[in-house]
């Protein structure tokens, strides 16, 4: 339901509505569109609430045709600059809150008019999802998507990479959904490592939604084997002027940070998601978002449990079996080192079929970890493993008793 009534301070209740929705903290967007100034290439101006050193403040996005530009305010400054801005700069003014949405415009002759459509009921919502765009955590603007080729100089997306572009979607939505309940502060700088980053479409998604969208202080870090993989993102990172981002090449084994909040590995080979995760607990990860891949240790050591000897007698029974268990254990492990674990279908990847997901988000308290390694011996015990790379190395530093 909507209302639209003319009133000659329709400017002024809207900057009131606009204060009170800032420091009550119920802001969620604020538009400025329909730019009227000198710089024609300004398209407009997209704002959100961020924390920047314990202070609450203001990111503005200034959306060009080709760049974007960020500034961040502190509230009584931003408030200030939109005054400003209404309607000698822009001619909309889009404010979005939990209660629903409010619209500013100004005709050619200046006169304002103020709308106002309340949110949507659940039911509402839900017999409508269908017609409503999927929220997405990145937009097709972003210029490290065009200089990667996801999209194209316009900023279409390319549709060969319309899969890549839900990939990239999902793993943010994982990721922001793991970050709201991590141990972290939010003015907390994250050092966050992504092991096998390839071409570094997700290593320079994470970083953008960290810098730009969330306004944090971040280092990240893709590690590669590849040398001209490592070059190709360097260069892209120094072009596109993403400080704080840097690739190196080596790979799990051979390179370990001192400490890191976030830790990422999709396809590390067999124990190299072993490598990966005794990787992120030993470095106190607070989050660990793991994509195993080719999982070969475990099946040679398997004895099929005289019950189950009819159903595994078959290859692909086996082969499934030997994968359930491997992340079941590491999922365990995890468990046991003080994490909150999921184990989730992610999303089918452009060039693989495995689309598992080991997520571990670091609890606050620590919970009673000799009932988890009571539960893993007997599983152990019940297929016959002798050995599981994650449980060596976590013995050889102590992590869990040996």
């Amino acid at each position: 339901m909507s209302s639209a009534t003319p009133a000659p301070d329709a400017r002024d209740q809207f900057l009131s509505l606009l204060s009170d929705a800032l420091h009550r903290q119920h802001l969620l967007k604020l538009v400025l569109a329909r730019p009227v100034g000198a710089d024609g290439s300004l398209q407009r101006i997209i704002a959100k609430p961020v924390q920047l050193k314990g202070q609450a403040c203001l990111s503005l996005v200034y959306r060009h045709q080709t760049r974007d530009i960020t500034r961040n305010l502190p509230l009584d400054a931003a408030l200030t600059l939109v005054a400003e801005l209404l309607p000698e700069q822009f001619r909309n003014a889009h404010l979005f809150t939990a209660e629903g949405e409010v619209q500013l415009g100004f005709s050619k002759k200046g006169k304002a008019l103020l709308q106002r459509h309340a949110a949507q009921a659940p039911s509402q919502q839900a017999s409508s999802g269908h017609d409503r765009e999927k929220k997405r955590y990145l937009e097709l603007s972003r210029p490290f998507l065009r200089d990667l080729g996801v999209t194209d100089g316009q900023g279409a997306l390319i549709p060969s990479m319309s899969r890549k572009w839900k990939q990239i979607n999902k793993f943010i939505e994982v990721f922001d959904h793991a970050l709201a309940s991590a141990p972290l502060t939010q003015t907390q700088p994250l050092r966050v490592a992504d092991f096998g980053s390839g071409k570094g479409y997700l290593t320079f998604a994470m970083h953008d939604y960290l810098c730009h969208t969330l306004g944090r202080e971040a280092q990240v870090t893709g590690v590669e084997l590849r040398a001209d993989m490592v070059e190709l993102c360097n260069a892209a990172a120094a072009r596109l002027q993403h400080p704080g981002l840097v690739f190196q090449c080596g790979d799990v084994r051979s390179v370990v940070p001192e400490a890191i909040e976030v830790m990422i590995a999709l396809h590390a080979c067999d124990i190299a998601t072993d490598y990966a995760i005794h990787t992120g607990i030993r470095c106190g990860a607070s989050i660990i978002m793991c994509s195993p891949c080719c999982h070969k240790q475990i099946r040679p050591q398997l004895h099929s449990p005289g019950l189950l000897q009819p159903m595994l007698q078959y290859g692909l029974h086996l082969g499934q079996q030997a994968e359930m268990l491997t992340d079941s254990l590491r999922a365990l492990y995890l468990e046991a080192c003080g994490y909150e674990t999921k184990v989730f279908e992610f999303i089918s990847l452009e060039h693989t079929n495995k689309n598992k997901m080991i997520l571990a988000v670091k609890r606050r308290q620590a919970g009673d970890n000799a009932t988890l390694l009571e539960k893993i011996a007997q599983l152990k015990a019940f297929y016959g493993v002798q050995e599981h790379c994650l449980e060596t190395l976590l013995r050889a530093d102590g992590l869990i008793p040996g």
